[in-house]
């Protein structure tokens, strides 16, 4: 093979791979990374967790769920040090990422370019178009490095549209501006890096739908979200039904607990240690008086589990 065979053969390459970069992610890699996931999927290719277990998820402890991750080999899925729009509000969903990285022209060029030619809108800010694809349980997840003066991803403008979209809000590793309006947008929450007067400016959108980092921890397209007051948690989708039931199971049994020490049926120390036979069955009576109204998984799903944990 001649040299300018060779040449050929490299160019040609190299076009198919720049062809072949977008800036959102094709539906069959988002499926390639969430493999692991069996049930409904979106057009995007992100797994379609239940509009259900994000209702239940709601309830469920960050501690609760950091120890079902790091018990399945996830350790490096939870963020604090939040600022956060309504910190009484808790919030969860289907991840939507995008990834900011400081301004350079020339890939600025190029992302807009390859906007183009995927339809996105090239008259306003690319920081919309994340927004123009969330769906009704959504979450807005972006790494904006930190960055917080020039860094603000949205005003009360964008925020209108993404709850619009989403009936959701946001998780940024950036700042927002127009935070009173923000806070008046009803249903939408954020948890941010904090808020300021200034534009998004020498910054711009790389990617969406990929990997992202968010402070120490890891995200991609489709983790389920778990935020509250005491930080962030981002749930593979493969495994949040698992850690749902497992999360209401310990609910249980910690009211079972606590009645049993108010009662003075049991020391504290029977109670906080590996439970006895005794205790066990006393556990499982107890669990098939409770009403099934109440229960916040069905009875089938429980007594499965019960059988499967003995």
């Amino acid at each position: 093979m001649n040299k300018r065979t060779i040449l050929m053969a490299v160019c040609l390459f190299s076009l198919c791979a720049v062809e072949a970069q977008q800036v959102a992610s094709s539906p069959d890699y988002i499926k390639t990374l969430t493999s692991q996931w069996k049930g409904e999927r979106f057009e995007d290719g992100r797994p379609k967790v239940s509009d259900a277990i994000l209702k239940r998820l709601k309830n469920v402890a960050i501690e609760e769920a950091w120890g079902y991750l790091r018990g399945h080999g996830y350790n490096n899925q939870y963020e604090g040090d939040w600022q956060i729009i309504h910190p009484d509000s808790p919030m969860t969903g289907r991840v939507v990422t995008a990834q900011y990285m400081p301004l350079r022209p020339d890939f600025k060029e190029v992302v807009k370019i390859q906007g183009a030619a995927e339809k996105r809108d090239t008259i306003g800010g690319s920081n919309s178009w994340p927004i123009e694809i969330l769906q009704p349980g959504d979450v807005y997840v972006a790494d904006g490095y930190g960055r917080v003066i020039d860094g603000t991803l949205i005003g009360s403008n964008l925020g209108n549209a993404i709850y619009a979209n989403s009936r959701n809000g946001v998780i940024f590793d950036a700042g927002v501006r127009d935070l009173g309006g923000l806070r008046n947008i009803k249903g939408f929450n954020g948890w941010i890096r904090g808020d300021d007067p200034s534009y998004l400016q020498e910054e711009m959108l790389t990617s969406i739908n990929t990997p992202i980092r968010i402070g120490r921890a890891i995200v991609l397209p489709g983790d389920v979200v778990l935020a509250n007051r005491f930080g962030t948690i981002f749930i593979p989708a493969f495994l949040v039904d698992g850690l749902v039931l497992s999360s209401e199971v310990v609910a249980l049994r910690d009211q079972f607990g606590f009645q049993r020490l108010r009662e003075k049926k049991y020391t504290p120390g029977q109670i906080d240690t590996k439970w006895t036979d005794a205790i066990k069955k006393d556990f499982r009576d107890w669990v098939d008086a409770y009403p099934d109204n109440k229960l916040p998984m069905t009875r089938k799903e429980l007594n499965d589990y019960l059988n499967a944990h003995k």
